[in-house]
């Protein structure tokens, strides 16, 4: 394809995208024929005809009752002149009451009615405007409570907490969650900004994904305390985040710090010490920091994720506290995120690819100018295995970078495929264009599109536009093509080598064979990423005495790293080594993440005595689990008989 028949074709791609967005409210079921570019078809929201500019938010949470409770006021802006109705997106929640905001002491009531439920999408709730009253802007205040079924919000008991005394209130918003707890138009393409008065019992903190005051709260009334937040900056829906819990914090840096319980503090603030260093590193590779700060919050072990970017505030598992900072490109990841995500943002859930594999690019780089090229070869080569496992079990459909998520939810696209494979397209541009052009080019998208949420064919309109022209015939639209729209890697694919992993596959062999015990191993050296390949590339099964003799030498069982624990009792599951069979139960009890606890429940089943141990295991865990964790789990015990 030429260069000029290329941009007739991303010009055409536009114009899809501005007809998809002039669309009504988009049906909840599959549709048939073509994908419309930035349609987003896991929202009710008429948000191209009304459109929320801002929220306020006022909350108190009720731990025994698991519920959260007020009112929400948003700011509307009718982009149709003529538009009587605002659709908003629901799931699980009691709208009490629904009023138009004309001052503080004027409001008046609106009709409101919740349609049928949908079990990914929830509900819409449609709000009839006022016809007397056809301002461009409006303020709609809507009264509700959560249900403590909301698939956003984790209420923990204090046993399940570092602390063990307190209680501990934790969001996840990704992807379509956040409408489990706030009323609001829950797509990606929407960006508001947001303030927000939280009431929580005394002796607890809350923090948001906002500017958050280490010094901050107020009495409030009886026995609560008040904590008030302001995101200046439009962010979308997936990144409203909410904590509350017995906090401290410890400051890293001028912009930088940490939050956790108190038992995990210390070990937490040294850990990333160096994020301030990583922040800097951001800035000097992709352009100014653009939220104020950047905090951690530690979270209880239950949370779902390695972390969540939710901006100014990143939510962090405890499993990346290794006591070496091996497991610290998860930070970078998170903070990476502030450029590519945040700042920049998918328009739909089928554009993952945008955030995350920009993402994973972005923190390679710096773990490569923090931590050197070796150890970033390394980050490399593991994510091409875990891609590389993924897309052995994925349908060829869900290999597309580009992926097709109608009547699916959302949450199905969180493969390897838009990271890792997002990230290797990256790398193949750098190999075509050079890494200063490539960086330019980054640079230069980040500014263009700065708080904008785009889709994958504007992206390419923006690529040929100031990438590919520049340089002509260093790439084919046919090359590009195959990236985002094909499965599988293509042949042209610029794949990463270690020469630490290729020194650790020569031990493995020589152990295998038996030429070396495994006192020889130079086990005591290696990093954690030695381990995690070590491991992962033993054959399976594993005859029990040879892993018993690695575990005589290593205490692999018993490791506290929670990458190599995963590693080592996955092998063990598969090779039925039964000595680890209680530390396997400990693990998936007191774990919640589930990047590491579901690989660990699939290859239970793969036997019915495992599937058998594993009903028995989630039966006892569960509780303890993120309500998106637990899902995960119950579908891949789904298909496995009763005991």
């Amino acid at each position: 394809m030429t260069g000029a028949i290329a941009r007739a074709a991303a010009c055409l791609c536009v114009a899809l995208l501005a007809c998809a967005q002039a669309r009504a409210e988009p049906a909840p079921s599959a549709p048939s024929g073509l994908i419309e570019p930035g349609r987003d078809y896991h929202s009710y929201a008429n948000a191209s005809r009304v459109r929320i500019r801002h929220l306020d938010l006022e909350l108190q949470a009720d731990f025994e009752a698991r519920r959260l409770s007020g009112a929400v006021d948003l700011t509307v802006e009718r982009l149709d002149p003529g538009e009587r109705t605002l659709v908003l997106d629901t799931r699980d929640l009691t709208v009490r009451k629904v009023w138009l905001v004309r001052s503080a002491t004027d409001l008046v009531p609106l009709g409101f009615t919740l349609g049928p439920r949908d079990g990914e999408l929830g509900q819409p709730l449609r709000i009839e405007l006022p016809v007397d009253d056809m301002a461009r802007k409006l303020v709609v205040r809507i009264s509700y409570q959560t249900q403590p079924q909301a698939s956003g919000l984790q209420w923990l008991a204090p046993e399940l907490t570092a602390g063990k005394t307190h209680p501990f209130l934790m969001t996840q918003s990704q992807a379509i969650h956040a409408r489990s707890w706030i009323p609001l138009q829950d797509t990606p393409q929407v960006r508001a900004t947001y303030r927000a008065t939280i009431r929580t019992p005394r002796g607890l903190r809350a923090l948001m994904s906002a500017e958050n005051d280490p010094d901050g709260g107020e009495p409030g009334p009886g026995e609560l305390t008040t904590w008030r937040f302001e995101m200046p900056q439009a962010i979308p829906s997936y990144l409203m985040a909410l904590a509350i819990g017995r906090l401290e914090f410890r400051a890293s840096g001028p912009r930088t710090g940490v939050y956790a319980e108190a038992p995990v503090l210390d070990a937490a603030a040294r850990e990333f010490a160096d994020l301030e260093k990583m922040l800097t590193t951001c800035e000097g590779l992709f352009g100014p920091y653009r939220w104020g700060r950047y905090d951690l919050l530690i979270l209880p072990p239950s949370f779902p994720l390695g972390g969540m970017e939710n901006p100014r505030l990143s939510f962090i598992t405890p499993t990346v506290i290794a006591g070496d900072r091996s497991l610290v490109a998860v930070i970078a990841h998170e903070l990476a995120h502030s450029w590519s995500g945040n700042l920049v943002t998918n328009a739909t859930w089928r554009d993952l690819w945008l955030n995350e594999g920009f993402t994973v690019y972005l923190e390679r780089r710096v773990i490569e100018a923090l931590y050197g090229g070796e150890r970033e070869a390394m980050e490399d080569v593991l994510g091409l295995s875990i891609l590389r496992r993924d897309l052995a079990d994925l349908p060829p459909a869900d290999e597309i970078l580009a992926v097709d998520l109608r009547g699916r939810d959302p949450d199905d696209a969180f493969s390897q495929v838009p990271y890792e494979k997002g990230k290797l397209f990256l790398d193949w541009l750098e190999s075509r264009f050079g890494r200063p052009a490539l960086d330019a080019f980054l640079r230069d998208y980040f500014d263009t599109f700065a708080f904008q949420s785009i889709t994958t064919e504007r992206f390419l309109s923006h690529l040929e536009e100031f990438l590919l022209s520049k340089h002509p015939g260093r790439v084919s639209q046919a090359e590009l093509g195959e990236w985002i729209y094909r499965p599988g890697l293509p042949a042209h694919a610029v794949l990463p080598r270690s020469d630490a992993f290729a020194r650790v596959d020569a031990v493995r062999e020589q152990w295998l064979a038996g030429r070396i015990a495994a006192a020889e191993i130079p086990g005591r050296k290696w990093t954690t990423h030695e381990w995690q390949h070590f491991i992962e590339k033993l054959p399976q099964p594993v005859p029990a005495e040879r892993l018993a003799e690695l575990d005589r030498e290593f205490a692999l069982t018993q490791a506290t790293n929670a990458e190599i624990a995963h590693a080592w009792l996955l092998v063990a599951v598969r090779s039925r080594y039964e000595p680890a069979y209680a530390r396997l139960e400990e693990y998936l009890t007191t774990v919640g993440r589930r990047k590491l606890i579901k690989p660990l429940y699939e290859a239970l089943v793969k036997t019915p005595e495992g599937a058998a141990r594993a009903r028995r295991i989630f039966s006892a865990a569960r509780t303890g689990y993120h309500p998106i964790a637990a899902q995960s789990i119950a579908d891949v015990l789904a298909g496995t008989p009763p005991s």
